[in-house]
C-alpha cells in the first residue's frame, strides 16, 4: 500500500476515533492498551483497556461487537495486559485467538462469541501441561501466538522474582480443539539436550526461560523462531548454576513437531533480566554476494544479532568477551558473554561520569552525588548490595514493540537510553516473617520501602490499612486485578503474616515465629529493592540525552543509514535544549510509500518519518499515549494507519481509544 507517501503524509488527518469508555460496562480493573490490532476484511479487531475484545468497522470506527472474555464464566484473577491477537481461517471456518490472564481463548470473528468447542467453554488453561504442577503460580498470556497450519504456538509470561515461578515450555495447540500437540521444554529434563547446563534437579523447581515477547514463523520452511527470557529468579542464580540452556536463546523449532533445529544463547546464566524482548524479524539480506534468508533479533542491551535463518550461522562475527564475577553469596556468574561485532549497538553501553546528565548544573550535581556511591558501571557488572547501574535499562535498548524491516533489508528500531539501578537485599535478615515474604514476593514491584513506582503505575502500599480492609487486601493478593497477577501459592499462615506486615504501622506482625523461617527448594536468600529507573528530582533521566532514539540499520552491511531522537520534553525544548527524545514503548511500522509510523514516545504524539532519511514529516497529539505498534491497512481503496491509545506507561494519563488516520478527502 503506497497511497500515503513522503510527499503527502503532511495531509494526514484523523479519519475516526473510537472511545472505548462510551457505553462500556463497569470497570473490571483498568489495564493498558498495548495491542497491535488485526484488520481483516474491513474489520479492525483489538482489545481495550479492560481487555475486552472489540470489532470495529475499519473505515468508520463503528463498534460492531464487544466481548467480555469472561462473560458467563467465574472470574478469579486479574486480566493482565494484551499485546495482540492471532487469526486462523480455513474455508468457511475462522477464529480469533488471544490471551487473557492464563487462558487462550477462541472467538468467532463474525459473532463475537466464544467458540465453545475449543478447549473448555472456548478457552484453554495454559497452567496445564507445563510438565510440573503450577498451582498458585503466575502464568499469563499477554502476547499473541503464531499460527502455522492448524496449530497455534503460544508464548506466556511468568513470575520473575525470588518467589516460586512456573517453568516456561513452548507449546503448540490445535486451533480447532485446543488440544496440546507438542511441547518443547526450555528447562531441559533428563535425557534432553541442554540438561547438563543446569543442576541435576533444576527442572523440578526452577522457573522461567519462557517466551513472553512473541514469536515469528517462516511458513514456507515450517520453522518457528522463539526468543526466550531469563530463568527465575532474574537477579540471583545460585540455585541454577551453569550456562542455563535454553534461557535467553533464539530457538528455531520445527513448527509441526516442536523438534529443535538450531539455537543461539545471547546471555549465559542471566542475572540481569536480559530477556529477549521482541519477536525476531525475518528478512532477506545480500551477504558476501549471496541472497540469504535471515533472522534478526534485537536485544534489551541494544544489539542486533543476525543469523542465517535456516542454519543458525551468524552472518556477522560474534565474540565471547570476559565479564566481571559476582560477589553475592551463593552466586557464580558465567565468565564470558557474547557480543556481535556488527552492527554497532543502537544504545550506549557504558554509563561513565562523562555521561551524567548536564541539562542543568543542579541535575548534574545530584546525579554525581549518587553515582560515586554505586558500583562503577560496565556491561554485565553483576547485581550487588551497593547498587549496580543497568544501562541500557531493564526495558532496553530494545523492548517489546520490536523492530520493522523493509524488502531492502533495512531494519528500523526504536531504543531507550534510560539507566536503572538494581540493589540487592539479603532476605535472610528480615525482621519478621511478613517482611521476609514481602521482600521475596512484592518488593520487586512495590519497592522494599513500599512506595511503589509512579513511572511503572505500581501503587504505593504505605498507608494501605487506611484505604482497604484486611479482606480486600487478601482478595487482591490471591486474585490480582488489572495488571497485577494473582499470588495463589501462599499458605493461609503466610497470607496472614504478609497482611500483618502491610497493615501494621511499625512493620511488625503477629506471625514472626523465627522457627517458621526454613529454607525450601523455592526459597532464595536474596531479593532486591525493586525495578527503579534512575531519574533526577525533576523526573528526567540521569544520563545525558538522547533518551529515546529511532534507528535505521542496513542489515546487508551492518552499517547505520540514519539515527534520530524520538520524542521530546517540550518544556526542555522551550529552554533551548535540543529535543532529547523520551523513553518509548511500542514499535514502528514502515510502508511501501517510504513512510515510517510510530507512537511510543512519552510525549503522546504519533509521528511519521521519512524511512530513507529519518526526517520527521508529521506529528499528531493523541488523546492518550500510543504504547502499541500501529497497523496499516486499506478499505475501499483508501489507506489507513490505526493505533491504540491507552496511555498509562511511564506515569502518563490513561485512556481507552483507537484512532485511525488517512489522507484528507
Amino acid at each position: 500500500m503506497s497511497q500515503i507517501t513522503v510527499e503527502n503524509v503532511s495531509r494526514l488527518e484523523a479519519a475516526w476515533i473510537w472511545d472505548g469508555d462510551e457505553g462500556a460496562t463497569a470497570d473490571r480493573g483498568y489495564s493498558e492498551i498495548q495491542c497491535n490490532p488485526l484488520v481483516i476484511d474491513g474489520v479492525l479487531y483489538g482489545t481495550d483497556a479492560n481487555i475486552d475484545l472489540v470489532a470495529l468497522d475499519a473505515s468508520s470506527g463503528e463498534l460492531l461487537w464487544r466481548l467480555d472474555p469472561y462473560e458467563g464464566l467465574e472470574v478469579a484473577e486479574g486480566r493482565g495486559v494484551n499485546r495482540g491477537l492471532a487469526y486462523w481461517a480455513n474455508g468457511d471456518e475462522s477464529r480469533i485467538l488471544f490471551g487473557v490472564s492464563r487462558f487462550l481463548i477462541a472467538v468467532d470473528p463474525k459473532t463475537g462469541k466464544r467458540i465453545e468447542t475449543f478447549g473448555e467453554a472456548g478457552r484453554v488453561d495454559l497452567k496445564a501441561d507445563l510438565g510440573r504442577d503450577a498451582e498458585g503460580l503466575q502464568v499469563q498470556a499477554n502476547t499473541p501466538g503464531v499460527v502455522y497450519g492448524d496449530l497455534i504456538v503460544m508464548p506466556m509470561r511468568l513470575g520473575e522474582g525470588p518467589a516460586p515461578a512456573a517453568p516456561g515450555p513452548i507449546r503448540a495447540y490445535n486451533v480447532r480443539t485446543g488440544e496440546l500437540v507438542w511441547r518443547f521444554n526450555t528447562i531441559p529434563q533428563p535425557g534432553e539436550v541442554g540438561y547438563d547446563t543446569w543442576p541435576a534437579e533444576a527442572y523440578k523447581n526452577v522457573g522461567g526461560a519462557n517466551v513472553w515477547a512473541g514469536m515469528s514463523v517462516d511458513v514456507e520452511r515450517g520453522i518457528v523462531y522463539c526468543p526466550t527470557g531469563s530463568a527465575a529468579f532474574d537477579f540471583w542464580g545460585g540455585d541454577r548454576l551453569g550456562q542455563n540452556l535454553f534461557a535467553n536463546c533464539l530457538i528455531a523449532l520445527n513448527a509441526s513437531t516442536g523438534e529443535r533445529i538450531w539455537h543461539y544463547q545471547f546471555v549465559h546464566h542471566d542475572v540481569w533480566d536480559r530477556d529477549l524482548p521482541a519477536p525476531p524479524n525475518l528478512l532477506t539480506v545480500q551477504h558476501e554476494g549471496e541472497s540469504i534468508p535471515a533472522v534478526a533479533q534485537i536485544t534489551k542491551s541494544g544489539h542486533v544479532f543476525l543469523f542465517n535463518r535456516v542454519t543458525g550461522e551468524p552472518l556477522f562475527p560474534i565474540e565471547e568477551v570476559p565479564v566481571p564475577w559476582s560477589d553475592l553469596r551463593g552466586e557464580q556468574t558465567w565468565p564470558t558473554q557474547p557480543l556481535p561485532t556488527k552492527p554497532a549497538p543502537f544504545a550506549r553501553q557504558q554509563f561513565s561520569a562523562d555521561q551524567i546528565s548536564d541539562i542543568s548544573p543542579e541535575a548534574h550535581r545530584e546525579i554525581m552525588d549518587r553515582f560515586v556511591t554505586l558500583r562503577p558501571h560496565m556491561p554485565f557488572m553483576p547485581p550487588s548490595k551497593e547498587g549496580t547501574i543497568i544501562f541500557p535499562g531493564f526495558d532496553g535498548g530494545g523492548e517489546w514493540g520490536g523492530a520493522a524491516v523493509d524488502p531492502n533489508g533495512i531494519l528500523y528500531v526504536n531504543g531507550n537510553e534510560m539507566p536503572w539501578v538494581l540493589t540487592m537485599v539479603d532476605a535472610t535478615v528480615a525482621e519478621s516473617e511478613g517482611q521476609r515474604l514481602f521482600l521475596q514476593n512484592c518488593a520487586g514491584c512495590h519497592g522494599a520501602d513500599l512506595k511503589g513506582s509512579l513511572a511503572q503505575n505500581v501503587p504505593a502500599l504505605t498507608g494501605i490499612q487506611d484505604r482497604m480492609t484486611r479482606e480486600g487486601i487478601l482478595e487482591r493478593i490471591t486474585q490480582g486485578k488489572g495488571v497485577m497477577p494473582p499470588f495463589g501459592f501462599f499458605e493461609e499462615r503466610d497470607l496472614d503474616a504478609l497482611v500483618d506486615f502491610l497493615v501494621s504501622r511499625d512493620g511488625g506482625d503477629r506471625h514472626a515465629d523465627k522457627s517458621a523461617k526454613q529454607e525450601t527448594a523455592n526459597s532464595r536468600p536474596w531479593t532486591h529493592t525493586g525495578y527503579r529507573r534512575w531519574m533526577d528530582s525533576k523526573g528526567y533521566p540521569a544520563v545525558k540525552p538522547p533518551w529515546g532514539t529511532l534507528n535505521a540499520i542496513d542489515m546487508n552491511t551492518g552499517e547505520y543509514v540514519w539515527k534520530t531522537t524520538l520524542g521530546e520534553f517540550e518544556e526542555l525544548t522551550a529552554q533551548g535544549i535540543q529535543p532529547t527524545g523520551t523513553e518509548n514503548y511500542g514499535g514502528p511500522v514502515v510502508t511501501a510509500g517510504g513512510v515510517l509510523f510510530i507512537g511510543a514516545s512519552k510525549d503522546g504524539y504519533f509521528r511519521a518519518f521519512d524511512a530513507g532519511t529519518g526526517e520527521e514529516l508529521w506529528k499528531y497529539k493523541l488523546p492518550a499515549g500510543a504504547y502499541a505498534t500501529p497497523s496499516v491497512y486499506e478499505v475501499d481503496g483508501r489507506q489507513y494507519v490505526a493505533v491504540a491509545c491507552g496511555g498509562g506507561k511511564m506515569g502518563t494519563p490513561r485512556g481507552n481509544y483507537y484512532i485511525a488516520f488517512a489522507l484528507g478527502e
